[in-house]
């Protein structure tokens, strides 16, 4: 393990520009995939992309599409008068 593969819940804070309790607790809820080690996590650097939103899993594609579907499917015809 590189010291620049993985970056601390307090260095992650700042990236994100959130508090370190707000990123922790992510962590705990396994919002952030993280790596226990000792006292404290590490994060793959990896993860990075993924957090700011820049790399999609597909679960999260899937969810995508299906509330897009959801909202054509109660609020179109709204849609279409607003498009027009």
């Amino acid at each position: 393990m590189k010291k620049n593969d993985y970056i601390t819940i307090p260095q992650l804070a700042n990236v994100l520009g959130i508090s370190r309790i707000a990123v922790y607790n992510k962590v705990r809820k396994g919002q952030i995939k993280a790596v226990k080690i000792g006292r404290t996590f590490a994060i793959p650097q990896s993860q990075i992309s993924e957090i700011m939103g820049r790399k999609l899993s597909e679960k999260d594609k899937k969810e995508i599409d299906l509330a897009v579907e959801k909202t054509v499917r109660e609020y179109g015809s709204v849609l279409k008068l607003l498009g027009s």
